[in-house]
């Protein structure tokens, strides 16, 4: 296909460490790249492989020595800038119980196509980032994807795992047919339930400004709010290519509230969320 990216994207969190990790592969006319970006507490980094290397298998991306699947992730990469090796196994994946697109997963020529994997996991392992050691023991993991040819141009998306839950929410501005529209999609898992909010399921923006957004759906109600951002450079595709620069929090300081019928299911801050907006 040209012009066009595929990529997945790993969450592992302790208490104290977060890393995240995102295989690609992207081709631009006849050219064809794959890469890994590594993202952690205080850093990223991006590094760029001839598309050859890349394989998928099902459920399973080979890049080199490099392995991303259900069972875990093997990370063995050396450059200049990076040096990191490890192992992280993974347990039984929280998947939905259908596609987050919903309908919109049947719409041809979308811009960018979301999945989610896996909402909650325990992660065990350690990985080694340039000569400093991330242990993961009964840690918490999360899986999603994007597929398509561009990231949309305004899009703001959050992600965390807590005490007896997950969540994901993303609102974005979707050119489809010559027009736009503001495309919601969310997950909130908690104490054993998923909560789905989607544009499709009637989700409305009540308010979507620096950070700050409030989501309603019929009786239920979720706020996220960016308090501290911590943000790193990462590389997002345009049109295929890989020339758009992002930043994303991968760990930093927020506030999230969900409500049912007007009464609150939890509400907490937390150091540990991560955070991405392009207005």
């Amino acid at each position: 296909m040209r012009d066009s990216f595929y990529g997945w994207y790993f969450k592992c969190q302790t208490a104290a460490q977060t890393l995240a990790v995102i295989p690609a592969v992207h081709q631009t006319g006849q050219s064809r790249t794959c890469s890994i970006q590594i993202i952690t507490d205080n850093d990223a980094w991006t590094v760029t492989f001839p598309g050859n290397v890349f394989c998928r298998v099902g459920k399973t991306i080979y890049i080199e020595e490099n392995y991303f699947g259900e069972d875990g992730i093997r990370l063995d990469v050396h450059t200049p800038e990076l040096n990191i090796e490890g192992k992280l196994d993974f347990g039984p994946l929280s998947a939905l119980k259908y596609d987050i697109m919903g309908p919109f997963a049947f719409v041809p020529f979308m811009e960018c196509r979301h999945s989610v994997w896996s909402m909650r996991h325990t992660v065990n392992g350690a990985v080694r980032i340039n000569g400093k050691n991330y242990f993961f023991q009964n840690a918490w993991g999360y899986w999603e994807g994007d597929r398509g040819k561009s990231f949309p141009k305004e899009y703001v998306w959050t992600q965390c795992c807590f005490p007896n839950g997950s969540l994901m929410l993303s609102v974005a501005d979707i050119p489809i047919a010559g027009t736009h529209f503001t495309g919601i999609i969310g997950i909130v898992l908690w104490e054993g339930r998923a909560y789905r909010l989607a544009t499709y399921l009637g989700a409305k923006v009540v308010k979507n400004q620096n950070g700050e957004l409030r989501i309603v759906q019929g009786k239920l109600e979720l706020e996220a709010r960016l308090l501290e951002s911590a943000g790193h450079p990462l590389k997002a595709p345009t049109k295929g290519d890989m020339v758009r620069t992002v930043h994303e929090s991968a760990a930093c300081r927020a506030y999230y509230r969900f409500r049912k019928n007007g009464n609150t299911l939890f509400d907490f801050e937390t150091e540990q969320a991560s955070f991405e907006y392009e207005y």
